[in-house]
C-alpha cells in the first residue's frame, strides 16, 4: 500500500541504517470505510506548514510583520516536525496503517511507544535535533512545545539511541537542511520571550492548517490548496470600507463621551472609558475599532467579556457593526462567523479538530479576525497554558476591548494587569470599559499615576511615539441625572410580597441573587404564586446548557428591552437570576430587587433600572430599588449568618464596608454618586474589632491571589492545561457535564457503526465511531451539537468521574483529556429522566454519593443534598 498514491519533493536520500527520508511518514489518511492509509511524508508536511507560515506573514500588515515575523519565521514553523524522522514515531505511525510493508517493519518493529511519552514524542525529538545544530535562542523549544507541550528531555541528546542514534539524526539534519533550501531561508533571531511566542503561536498554526482535509490526499498537488487551506480556516484579511461616520454605522450621532474617546484612541495604546451603564460605551469603543482598522492600525477585533453567559446581544451588536462596515466581498462578512459555535466549523487540523483540546468556541475563537468570547481565553495569553502562545499569536495587533472589567479580583485582576501589558508589547489598541472603576484599579491598569477624580472620564495613554510616556485624562460633561429610591429591605418575604404586587400592576420586575441555588429556590417561590395573578416569571443563571440558555434568554432579554416595549403592558413579569443579569444584559425593569453585593456590583444592577426612555413604561412604575441587606452590626458581628451564602461569594469585609455606606441611603443620584460611593467603599483605612479582623483576612486573601497569579504567569516553557490554571481564584473547583436524554450503542445507520444520541431538545442525531465517516463539514457540526449540550458545573455536585475509555464513542467529537494527564475522562456525562432527575448511563440514579441531581430547561442544573 506504501508504494500506492505516493507524491513527495525531490528528497536528498542517505543510506544508513534509519529509513529514507521519503518513507518516513508524518501523517496518516483515514478513510470513510475505517480504513487507515499512508498520508503525507514528514519531508512535505514540514515543507506544507512552512509555505503556509510563509502566506500567514505575507498577509499581515507591514508594521506587525516587520516588528515579529522576521525573515527565517516561516523556516521555525517548518522544522516543527522534524523528529517524526525518528524510530519510535515511525513505529507508531505505520503500526496504525491496515497494510504495513513488510521491508520498512523490519527496520522500526523492535522500537516500541513505551518511554516515547517520557520526552514528549517527536516534539521533544525536534526540539533536541535543533538544540543538536544550534538553530537559536528560542526555536528548539518552539518546536518542542508546538503540540502546546514543553518535553521533559532529561539527559537525552539528539544523538540518544532512543532517537535512532547518529543515523536517525543525520537524516533529521538532512531534512531541516533541505527545508532551507526549498524555503531559501536561514533561521531567524529571536529577540524575547513574547516574541518567541508569536513564532510558537505561528507554528502551531500553521500546523493545524497544514494538517486539515485539503492536504489528506498525499497523491493530490498541494501548493494550490495553501490559499484555500487559510481561507477556509478563517485566516483572510478582511475588506474595511472607508470613511464611514458613526452615524452610519449605528444610525445616530455620536454623544460627547463617544466623540471624545475614539478621537482619542487613533493609536495603539491603552484607553479607558469610565462612564455609567448606557451611556453607549460599546457603541463608542467599536467606532474606535473602525477607524484603527479602516486605517490599517489594527488587524481585527476581539471583544472580551466577563462570562461565558454574557448576552449573545452583544454577538449581534458585534454582527451588525460588522455588516456595517465590511465591504460585501469580505469573507467575515457573514455575522453567523460571530455566533459561539460557528468559528468550530473552521477547518483545521491536528488539536483544533473535533475532539481535539482546541475544539470550543471560546478557544478557537481568538483566531478569528472578529470575535467576541471571554476574557479568560484573553488572560491565558499570559498564563502557563497549554497552547497559551496560540493566544498570543491571535491576539497580536488586535483592538481588545474589555468590557465590565470592575468586575475582576484580586487574582484575575493581577493577570489582567500583566495582559494589558503584553498587549501593549503586541502593538494592541485596548480599551477598557467600565462604569464602576476605583482611581486606584485605574492608576494600576494604565502604569501611570493619575490625577483626576472627575466622572465620566476618558484616560489614555499611547503606546508608541513621542507621546508615549503622556497620560490624557479628558473629564466628560455628564449626561442629565437620575435619582433612584433606594430601600433596605433586611425581610425577603416582603420582598417577595413587593414583587408580585409589583408585577400584578403590571410592572416589570428584575430579582438579582448571588447564588445560583438561592436564585432557583425563589424562582419556585415567586412561580408558584405568580401563575395565579396572570405574571410571567423567568429564571437566567450560569447553570444551563448552552441550548436553553440561549432559548431562555432570547426570550426575556427581548421582553426586557426595547423588542419588548408594545407587549410590556400586557401583563407584569418577574425576572429572577444571578450575576449574569448585571453584565452585558440590554434589559430595562421597571422595578429593581438586589441582594446585598459590593458597591460596584450594586450600581451595575442599577444599570438595569429605568435604562431607556420607554414610553411603554407602566404608569404605576417608580426609578426605585430594594437592596436585601441585614443590620451592619448583626452583619459585623456574624456575617455568615446574615449575609448567608453571600458572604461566601464576597468578601465580608466588602460587604460591611458596603453596607456602612448605604445604610442611611435613601436615594442615589447617577451618575455624579457613583464615585464617591466606590472610593468610599474601597478607600484603605484603620479597622479595630472584628472589621479589622475580616480586613486581615481579605488582605491575606488578596496576597495569596496575586502569587497564585503570578506562579500562573507565562514563559516559553512548559504548559499546563488549561483547566489546572486559573483565571479567576475559587476554592471551588468544576468540571462540564454533558446532558443528554437518551443513548444507543452499537448501532448502524447509513452502513456505518455508532451512536444515537437523544438531546434534552428530543432531537436525535447519530454519532458514527469515525467521525468522519460523513465528510468533515458534517464532522463539525455534529462536534458542535455537542458543545451546545454541556453544562460547567461545581466538581462536588457533578455526576462521578468515569474513565476515557468508557467514552470512547465520544473521543472523535468532544475532548476527553491527554491520557498522559489522567485516565479519568475530563467530562462527566448524565442521562435527562421524563421527571428530570439525572441518571448514570446505565440507568443508575446513584450519579453523586451525597447530592440528587436534576436538569431541566427551565430551571437548570440543579443539585439537592441528600438527608
Amino acid at each position: 500500500m506504501l508504494g500506492r498514491n505516493r507524491k513527495t519533493h525531490s528528497v536528498t536520500t542517505i543510506k544508513t541504517d534509519s529509513m529514507n527520508l521519503q518513507v518516513c511518514l508524518a501523517k496518516t489518511w483515514k478513510q470513510s470505510d475505517g480504513s487507515v492509509w499512508a498520508g503525507r511524508d514528514v519531508f512535505t508536511h514540514c515543507l506544507v506548514v512552512g509555505q503556509v507560515a510563509q502566506a500567514l506573514i505575507a498577509q499581515m500588515p507591514t508594521w506587525l510583520r516587520d516588528a515579529f515575523y522576521p525573515e527565517g519565521s516561516s523556516l521555525v514553523a517548518a522544522c516543527h516536525d522534524d523528529g517524526k524522522v525518528s524510530p519510535t514515531f515511525q513505529y507508531k505511525i505505520y503500526k496504525n496503517l491496515s497494510q504495513i510493508p513488510r521491508d520498512i517493519w523490519e527496520i522500526i518493529q523492535g522500537h516500541t511507544l513505551d518511554e516515547n511519552k517520557l520526552w514528549g514524542g517527536h516534539a521533544g525529538v525536534s526540539q533536541a535535533t535543533l538544540a543538536h545544530i544550534n538553530a537559536g535562542k528560542y526555536i528548539a523549544e518552539i518546536a518542542g512545545q508546538h503540540h502546546g507541550w514543553s518535553p521533559n528531555l532529561g539527559a537525552r541528546q539528539a544523538a540518544s539511541e532512543v532517537f535512532g542514534g547518529d543515523a536517525w539524526l543525520t537524516q533529521r539534519m538532512a531534512l531541516i537542511q533541505q527545508l532551507k533550501v526549498e524555503l531559501n531561508q536561514e533561521f531567524p533571531v529571536i529577540q524575547t520571550p513574547l516574541h518567541a511566542k508569536l513564532i510558537a503561536g505561528l507554528t502551531t498554526v500553521a500546523d493545524w492548517i497544514g494538517s486539515g482535509q485539503l492536504f489528506d490526499n498525499p497523491s493530490q498537488d498541494w501548493q494550490p490548496q495553501i490559499a484555500q487551506a487559510i481561507s477556509n480556516a478563517g485566516f483572510t484579511p478582511p475588506k474595511i470600507k472607508a470613511n464611514l461616520t458613526f452615524q452610519q454605522i449605528f444610525g445616530f450621532e455620536p454623544k460627547e463621551a463617544q466623540t471624545q474617546l475614539f478621537e482619542l484612541a487613533d493609536q495603539p495604546g491603552v484607553y479607558i472609558l469610565e462612564a455609567p451603564m448606557g451611556l453607549g460605551k460599546t457603541e463608542a469603543a467599536l467606532y474606535a475599532a473602525y477607524r484603527l482598522l479602516s486605517q490599517n492600525k489594527a488587524t481585527g477585533l476581539y471583544f472580551a467579556l466577563p462570562t461565558q453567559l454574557t448576552s449573545e446581544k452583544i454577538h449581534e451588536r458585534v454582527a451588525h457593526f460588522l455588516n456595517e462596515i465590511l465591504e460585501s466581498g469580505s469573507l467575515h462578512n457573514n455575522p453567523i462567523l460571530l455566533h459561539g459555535q460557528a468559528w468550530l466549523k473552521q477547518q483545521m487540523g491536528e488539536d483544533a479538530a473535533p475532539g481535539g483540546a482546541w475544539f470550543s468556541q471560546g478557544k478557537k475563537g481568538i483566531l478569528a479576525p472578529f470575535a467576541v468570547g471571554t476574557i479568560d481565553q484573553a488572560l491565558m495569553a499570559v498564563l502557563h497554558v497549554k497552547h497559551g502562545f496560540v493566544r498570543t499569536f491571535g491576539l497580536a495587533g488586535k483592538v481588545v476591548i474589555l468590557d465590565e472589567v470592575h468586575t475582576y479580583d484580586a487574582y484575575t485582576g493581577t493577570i489582567m494587569d500583566e495582559l494589558v501589558d503584553a498587549l501593549r508589547q503586541l502593538h494592541c489598541t485596548v480599551i477598557i470599559l467600565s462604569a464602576t472603576l476605583t482611581q486606584e484599579r485605574r492608576q494600576t491598569l494604565l502604569r501611570s499615576p493619575v490625577c483626576s477624580d472627575a466622572y465620566p472620564l476618558i484616560s489614555g495613554q499611547f503606546s508608541q511615539g513621542d507621546l508615549s510616556c503622556i497620560l490624557h485624562e479628558i473629564p466628560v460633561k455628564p449626561s442629565s441625572a437620575q435619582n433612584v429610591a433606594i430601600q433596605l429591605e433586611a425581610d425577603t418575604d416582603n420582598a417577595i410580597e413587593e414583587a408580585l404586587n409589583r408585577a400584578e400592576q403590571g410592572q416589570q420586575v428584575l430579582w438579582i441573587e448571588n447564588t445560583v441555588a438561592e436564585a432557583q429556590a425563589l424562582f419556585l417561590t415567586i412561580s408558584a404564586r405568580a401563575s395565579a395573578i396572570s405574571v410571567d416569571t423567568g429564571l437566567l443563571h450560569s447553570r444551563f446548557t448552552q441550548t436553553h440558555r440561549q432559548i431562555n434568554e432570547d426570550k426575556w432579554v427581548n421582553l426586557f428591552g426595547k423588542v419588548g416595549w408594545p407587549e410590556r403592558q400586557q401583563h407584569g413579569r418577574i425576572l429572577v437570576g444571578t450575576q449574569v443579569l448585571e453584565q452585558s444584559l440590554d434589559i430595562d425593569a421597571d422595578f429593581l430587587i438586589t441582594r446585598a453585593a459590593p458597591t460596584d456590583m450594586i450600581f451595575q444592577r442599577l444599570g438595569r433600572l429605568w435604562r431607556h426612555d420607554n414610553p411603554q413604561r407602566h404608569l404605576s412604575a417608580k426609578q426605585e430599588a430594594w437592596v436585601l441587606a441585614p443590620d451592619l452590626a448583626q452583619a459585623t458581628e456574624n456575617p455568615s449568618k446574615y449575609f448567608g451564602n453571600s458572604a461566601y461569594v464576597y468578601s465580608p469585609y466588602v460587604l460591611c464596608r458596603t453596607l456602612e455606606v448605604w445604610q442611611d441611603l435613601t436615594q442615589v443620584r447617577l451618575p455624579q454618586h457613583i464615585r464617591p460611593l466606590i472610593e468610599a467603599t474601597y478607600q484603605s483605612r484603620k479597622e479595630s474589632g472584628k472589621l479589622a479582623n475580616y480586613l486581615q483576612e481579605i488582605s491575606a486573601f488578596k496576597h495569596k491571589q496575586r502569587n497564585l497569579a503570578l506562579q500562573g504567569m507565562s514563559t516559553i516553557g512548559r504548559g499546563k492545561p488549561d483547566d489546572s490554571v486559573k483565571t479567576r481564584y475559587s476554592e471551588q473547583e468544576t468540571v462540564e457535564v454533558f446532558l443528554c436524554k437518551g443513548i444507543e450503542f452499537n448501532q448502524v445507520h447509513q452502513n456505518q457503526k455508532g451512536t444515537w444520541i437523544m438531546f434534552s431538545n428530543e432531537q436525535r442525531e447519530f454519532y458514527p465511531h469515525n467521525g468522519r465517516a460523513f465528510g468533515h463539514a458534517a464532522w463539525r457540526e455534529l462536534a458542535a451539537k455537542l458543545q451546545l449540550n454541556l453544562v460547567k458545573v461545581a466538581i462536588h455536585t457533578a455526576p462521578k468521574k468515569v474513565p476515557q475509555s468508557s467514552l470512547s464513542w465520544l473521543k472523535d467529537y468532544l475532548y476527553l483529556g491527554h491520557p498522559d494527564e489522567s485516565s479519568d475522562a475530563k467530562i462527566r456525562i448524565a442521562l435527562i429522566r421524563e421527571d428530570d432527575l439525572l441518571t448514570s448511563v446505565d440507568g443508575s440514579a446513584q450519579i453523586n454519593d451525597k447530592y440528587s441531581l436534576s436538569y431541566n430547561g427551565w430551571m437548570g442544573y440543579q443539585s439537592q443534598k441528600n438527608i
